[in-house]
């Protein structure tokens, strides 16, 4: 099956500047679900590295989706934490449907951090015309 790969990668100093800003709250509403900012939720409070490699996963696959007239909201795509402490790529609304009408089958989402960075890889699978 033919694939379409997105990168992406964030300076996770740019995610602290946001997370230290007037406007975090806003910021955190209007980018992350509220499952994304528990998941990234510590004792310590929210990490920025964490949420840095989710914003650099929403950026790579809105590399994989077509592009369109339509404009996605970042919340309509969000980086599931799975029990096995994986995670996982969901898309709702109209980046599901984006998605649906390109013929990707099948997402993949691989994240990391390093050395204030962070960075995400999407592979997506698109079924054969």
């Amino acid at each position: 099956m033919p694939i379409r790969v997105g990168f992406d990668i964030v300076s996770v100093a740019a995610i602290e500047d946001e997370l230290r800003s007037t406007t975090r709250d806003r910021y955190l509403t209007r980018i992350f679900t509220e499952a994304e900012v528990a998941a990234c939720t510590t004792d310590a409070g929210v990490s920025a590295e964490r949420l840095a490699t989710r914003f650099a996963a929403k950026e790579a696959t809105l590399k994989v989706l077509p592009a369109s007239d339509i404009g996605l909201s970042f919340r309509e795509i969000e980086i599931g934490q799975l029990a096995s402490g994986g995670v996982e790529l969901l898309l709702h609304g109209a980046a599901a449907e984006r998605a649906r009408s390109a013929g990707i089958v099948e997402l993949s989402v691989s994240l990391s951090h390093e050395a204030g960075m962070a960075g995400a890889v999407v592979v997506a699978e698109i079924r054969p015309a």
